[in-house]
């Protein structure tokens, strides 16, 4: 597959619809714009990639919605030079906008399959991260911690207390918490090491596993 005019065009009918849903950040519907999503799914899918669903890709898992997608990115506040923790690396995408809007990734994923898939997938549309990683999300990336934010992309049962400790003051943690449904979770990290924790909504992700397969 190649991205071509007509992917083009949908991705800025994408962005409309996101916009009509409720998505204001400029720069992340530009990074929707951007990032070519048909080429991070199975070739199967590609007629659907711009609609605003969440679709399967390997392993039981899912790419997210891009809604998801730019919900999160827009609570995570990313800025250029930002030093980011991604837990579940998933097919890529979320790295990839992350990385268009100038962040450093540093990306875990806890599944083998998707792991070397999405490393395939970010190469084809030549995006190097910072370091991606096959390992267990719960413990966070303690050699290149702390980090200035961190996003899950998985529904964890609880914050793990590993990825508050790998957080920066002044730091932001974005993740989904529960478990047939989610809680958006917004966690704040003060200049002086509090902890300020705010809710945004609810989603449905597929859980985030512990331990390696």
């Amino acid at each position: 597959m190649i991205d071509t005019p007509r992917h083009q065009g949908l991705r800025n009918k994408l962005v409309i619809e996101l916009k009509n849903k409720g998505i204001s950040d400029a720069k992340v519907l530009s990074a929707i714009a951007a990032i070519p999503r048909h080429l991070l799914l199975e070739s199967a899918f590609e007629p659907h990639a711009y609609q605003d669903k969440a679709f399967p890709i390997a392993a039981g898992q899912t790419i997210s919605q891009p809604y998801t997608v730019a919900f999160q990115t827009g609570l995570l506040q990313v800025q250029k030079g930002d030093r980011i923790l991604e837990i579940g690396t998933g097919s890529g995408y979320q790295a990839a906008i992350i990385h268009y809007l100038g962040g450093k990734v540093y990306t875990i994923e806890r599944i083998k399959e998707l792991y070397l898939k999405a490393k395939q997938n970010l190469s084809m549309i030549n995006i190097r991260l910072k370091y991606m990683g096959y390992g267990d999300g719960y413990q966070g990336l303690p050699l290149y911690a702390p980090f200035d934010k961190i996003i899950v992309t998985a529904a964890a049962p609880y914050i793990p207390e590993a990825l508050i400790q790998q957080l920066k003051p002044g730091g932001r943690l974005v993740i989904p918490v529960g478990k047939t449904t989610q809680e958006m979770k917004l966690i704040e990290k003060t200049e002086d090491g509090n902890i300020i924790e705010s809710s945004h909504g609810l989603f449905r992700f597929v859980p985030m596993l512990k331990k390696k397969d």
